[in-house]
């Protein structure tokens, strides 16, 4: 998890749902899941070479540490409206499509919060090097970003909520 200088967690509305959907499933689920297993593994006897117990407990640690996790990501969250997003310049929250300078390769992310980000699903966080580098463009400037192979330029190309 990480936070902004301010100590907020920026999320999205779609990541804010994600979460408040995750925390739900862990809490109801998951949480009762894992006492099931508990109350089985001890059933087995002796707790000291019980490999199902100290399975159980460790995934009854992980589930808990993730729920205190999306707890306060939650509490902390500045949730950014995509109806309030401009499309002047690349903000957390825009859709951004950009165009590698020479080769011409387009690419289109979101920008939205470390918590949020994701590459795979086009997601990238405003703290990134790419998604500084576009921070407060407008249509036609370029981002230059410094990458083990060497400097990459992105024309942006558009921008949407």
């Amino acid at each position: 998890m990480e936070v902004d200088i301010k100590g907020e967690v920026v999320l999205t509305e779609e990541g804010r749902r994600k979460l408040t959907v995750e925390l739900d499933e862990l809490k109801t689920v998951k949480r009762r899941e894992v006492a099931e297993r508990l109350k089985d593994a001890i059933s087995y006897g002796d707790l000291m070479e019980n490999s199902e117990y100290d399975d159980a407990k460790n995934e009854q640690a992980r589930v808990e540490h993730r729920i205190d996790q999306i707890e306060t990501m939650l509490a902390k969250a500045r949730v950014i409206d995509r109806r309030h997003v401009k499309t002047k310049e690349v903000d957390i929250g825009s859709l951004v499509e950009i165009k590698q300078v020479g080769s011409g390769k387009k690419q289109e992310y979101r920008i939205v919060g470390p918590a949020e980000a994701n590459p795979d699903n086009h997601m990238i966080s405003f703290q990134s090097p790419v998604g500084r580098a576009l921070m407060g463009l407008k249509v036609g400037e370029v981002a230059t970003v410094s990458a083990p192979a060497g400097e990459i330029r992105y024309r942006v190309v558009s921008i949407k909520r």
